[in-house]
């Protein structure tokens, strides 16, 4: 303008794949909806704090001319509307339930706001009973929607994702009895945690922090996932990321049983009775092995060992014994209680699985093993430990013959007794009596996470002086 007053110039360098949303900016009176003064326009872009956190930030432009704020206006929301992977129209199920109730508050407070900037559509539903999700994704017309989001726990984001996935099965005309060839998820996922310990959202994220993971699905950050299916010889069971038999599924079945106990509270407390009672599970566990191409270096020496134990990759090796825990996992599986990772020798889309097995041992050395997960040293350095890359897994579970002991038997939650064995599915508790087949299928799903800037359709930038 005509300003007499001589200011420093600031120039400030926007990258418009940065930006998710611009909104034309008004002067009004308290109780005024539509109108106002119009003083230019205001950009919104996210922000990378650092530590894998994002959040959201303002760059307001002065200018008291209609014509160049419209004109400025249309130009900058064409190039948003540029950027192809980003949502317009989302499927949003709520898990009231989850951990402290807060999935509800975090959705409206947090997550809801930011659809909004960003022009997003949303279809809420708030579950009400376990498998509501999944009822829903049977029936609801997905292809009006670009994702499907799920604000709750690990359990929740596992039923959503098993929803979408056996939707597509359904939709491709698939037996979902037996599947052996998969196809992938139509949309995309995302997680906003409100969990205990949000161990997908930690994994993509790195973080939990629901503005963060709220900001990747709007940006249109898309990661594909490799996902298992968890089968008996008769039916498929389930569609997952990983699970754990034995110790793992023990102390969830425990936990499950004293749901009346709060979240926290009734995690310790079956931890630490499990872990009192500890006893193995004698199994015979099958597993076809990956081969691995050569690496360099520490890590080429890392696997030596390793691939000895693998054999041929078109072979299937057998184990059987006493096992305290087998966990079976395609994610690294990330949690603040885990930092390197529950299976920190694999990844999110490498299409493998990692096997770790933990033969019987004593309560103390077993002890010790745990205490590794929550440090940088290698948990897995102990003589009753071993891990496999494998590509499938059988575990087939031995009956006990002759009576089971009282104590025994509640901590089991009687399921021994009764011939079926718990399995902690993504933190879902199943019972099976027969054996399950795991298998990893590469890619599988896409998910809202990691930054993929090759993704992006434009490198516009503004230049705001």
């Amino acid at each position: 303008g005509d300003s007499s007053v001589a200011l420093q110039a600031q120039e400030e360098i926007i990258e418009m794949k940065d930006v998710f949303s611009v909104k034309l900016k008004r002067r009004r009176f308290a109780g005024q909806k539509k109108g106002g003064t119009l003083l230019g326009i205001t950009i919104f872009k996210c922000l990378n704090k650092g530590e894998n956190k994002l959040t959201d930030c303002a760059v307001h432009l002065n200018n008291l001319s209609e014509d160049h704020c419209q004109s400025w206006f249309r130009h900058l929301k064409e190039i948003l509307n540029g950027f192809q992977n980003r949502p317009k129209s989302l499927k949003v199920f709520v898990n009231p339930n989850s951990h402290k109730r807060e999935a509800t508050h975090i959705y409206y407070e947090k997550v809801a706001p930011l659809f909004k900037l960003a022009d997003i559509k949303t279809d809420v539903t708030v579950t009400e009973y376990e498998g509501h999700a999944l009822s829903v994704l049977k029936e609801c017309e997905l292809q009006a929607f670009d994702g499907v989001v799920c604000v709750g726990g690990d359990g929740s984001v596992s039923e959503v994702a098993h929803g979408l996935l056996l939707r597509a099965q359904i939709d491709a005309g698939k037996d979902t009895d037996y599947v052996s060839k998969p196809v992938r998820a139509p949309v995309p996922l995302g997680l906003i945690p409100a969990g205990t310990t949000n161990i997908l959202a930690h994994t993509l994220y790195g973080i939990k922090h629901a503005v963060t993971a709220t900001l990747h699905i709007v940006m249109g950050h898309i990661q594909a996932v490799d996902v298992c299916t968890f089968s008996t010889p008769s039916k498929l069971l389930r569609f997952g990321f990983s699970a754990m038999f034995g110790f793992g599924a023990r102390t969830l079945a425990l936990a499950e049983k004293h749901r009346w106990m709060p979240s926290s509270q009734r995690k310790d407390f079956a931890f630490i009775k499990t872990l009192a009672d500890l006893k193995p599970e004698e199994c015979e566990l099958s597993f076809l092995p990956l081969q691995i191409p050569q690496e360099d270096g520490h890590e080429k020496d890392r696997r030596k060992k390793e691939r000895t134990k693998r054999g041929s990759k078109d072979q299937w090796q057998k184990i059987q014994g006493h096992f305290l825990n087998v966990s079976i996992m395609a994610i690294p599986c990330l949690c603040s209680m885990a930092p390197r990772g529950l299976a920190p020798n694999t990844r999110l889309n490498n299409g493998s699985m990692a096997l770790i097995v933990v033969q019987n041992t004593s309560r103390t050395e077993f002890i010790k093993h745990l205490k590794r997960y929550t440090s940088v040293e290698n948990q897995f350095n102990f003589p009753f430990v071993e891990t496999y890359t494998v590509q499938e897994v059988k575990v087939q579970p031995r009956h006990k013959s002759g009576p089971v002991d009282a104590k025994e038997s509640m901590c089991l939650n009687a399921a021994s007794a009764e011939g079926n064995y718990p399995w902690n599915i993504d933190g879902d508790l199943m019972k099976e009596a027969s054996e399950v087949h795991v298998r990893v299928h590469p890619q599988l799903i896409d998910l809202y996470g990691v930054n993929t800037d090759d993704l992006e359709s434009s490198q516009a930038t503004c230049n705001c002086i």
